[in-house]
């Protein structure tokens, strides 16, 4: 595969990352996706194939509980949906998962995210 966009280059690390990186049912896989204005993120069961908790700055009900100036395109948004994903998937049972940062580089808003889950009690 050649890399002819930051797209490309994104895809190549996130294929690399993944063949290493799995969600089994005791420890699954946060998934992070962030886009120029919104961040998602899931907790995936690689073995079933199972999205078994998930937060968005799209979702209306998180979207009208932010406060003034937090939204999904800054670091206050991104740490709203960590620990939103983090106490979903506490209230599923699931304590310990493995972080997928699904290509993106570990700073920023990606790291906001993954330090608010584990703040929020999630281990990884």
């Amino acid at each position: 595969m050649k890399i002819k966009t930051r797209e490309d280059r994104r895809h190549r690390i996130q294929l690399r990352q993944r063949k290493r990186i799995s969600g089994t049912p005791e420890r699954p896989r946060l998934s992070v996706f962030r886009s120029v204005t919104h961040i998602y993120a899931q907790v995936i069961d690689d073995m079933s194939g199972t999205t078994l908790a998930s937060a968005s700055s799209v979702e209306p009900s998180l979207k009208g509980a932010f406060e003034k100036g937090v939204q999904g395109g800054n670091l206050k948004g991104a740490e709203a949906i960590g620990t939103t994903i983090a106490t979903r998937a506490i209230e599923k049972g699931i304590t310990r998962v493995v972080f997928d940062r699904s290509g993106f580089l570990y700073h920023g808003r990606i790291r906001a995210v993954a330090d608010a889950a584990r703040k929020a009690g999630l281990e990884f």
